[in-house]
């Protein structure tokens, strides 16, 4: 008999909002926990690899509590106007708590973090205004992959660097395997029990990751959509990637 096709992930917006909306609160603990803290050095290597350069603003796309946005501002010691989107409000609240505790870092002096709501295939920004358009974990939440990835390189200037960092599937047998029975089997219990959510959220991730390209065929679609220079740089194994594309 033929293999069942696998489902499709459901990615409507107003689902997903509600998902993630529910898991706010809990949702930097159980990534530090779910991933043994990986997921701080994977933003940590990002802004390494796709550093400031000059005084033109970052945008951060499906900011969630705001972490890449957060080390960015860090990296420029507060120097830089750093902007967060995200279509999740309670998502925005946390990162706008974690900034307030910040704020003060550099000084009185320091620009501030503006967090605001709105949808990645719809951002409120002008033509090439931004230095790095960044996304971490969230471009495939987003309902049409090109729609949002096309934005984020529209409100990029000419010469600026589009840097996704998304889950990808490990190429190693033995350790793809073992990968896989944790990410579909002990991640959507662990998180489940403790997010108590009824939308499923840890049963969506394993499903979103497997459903949405990764590797040659995620850059060859940011190629598509007229970013030069991509490369992509698999991390820990594989179980991310950072990808990166210039504007021409």
């Amino acid at each position: 008999m033929p293999a069942a096709a696998t489902p499709t992930v459901d990615k409507s917006g107003q689902r997903v909002r509600e998902m993630f909306g529910q898991i706010a609160r809990r949702y930097d603990l159980l990534n530090h926990l779910l991933s043994g803290g990986i997921d701080i050095y994977w933003r940590k290597f990002t802004v390494r690899k796709v550093p400031i350069q000059g005084d033109a603003p970052v945008l951060d796309t499906c900011t969630g509590t705001g972490d890449l946005a957060l080390m960015y501002w860090a990296a420029a010691k507060g120097t830089v106007e750093v902007i967060g989107t995200d279509f999740t409000p309670e998502m925005l609240e946390r990162a706008r708590e974690k900034f307030d505790r910040r704020k003060t870092q550099f000084g009185e002096a320091a620009t501030q973090i503006e967090f605001l709501e709105a949808d990645t295939q719809q951002l409120p920004f002008e033509n090439d205004r931004f230095q790095i358009v960044s996304v971490a974990f969230g471009l495939r939440n987003v309902v049409d992959t090109q729609a949002g990835l096309k934005e984020m390189i529209r409100v990029c200037q000419p010469g600026g660097r589009v840097a996704i960092l998304e889950f990808s599937q490990p190429m190693n047998s033995v350790f793809g395997a073992l990968y896989r029975w944790y990410f579909n089997t002990v991640l959507p219990r662990v998180g489940q029990l403790v997010a108590r959510n009824r939308q499923e959220a840890y049963r969506y991730l394993p499903a979103s990751v497997s459903q949405f390209p990764c590797g040659q065929e995620l850059a060859k679609i940011m190629e598509d959509c007229e970013l030069t220079n991509v490369t992509f740089t698999p991390l820990t194994f594989g179980i991310a990637t950072l990808y990166v594309g210039i504007k021409p």
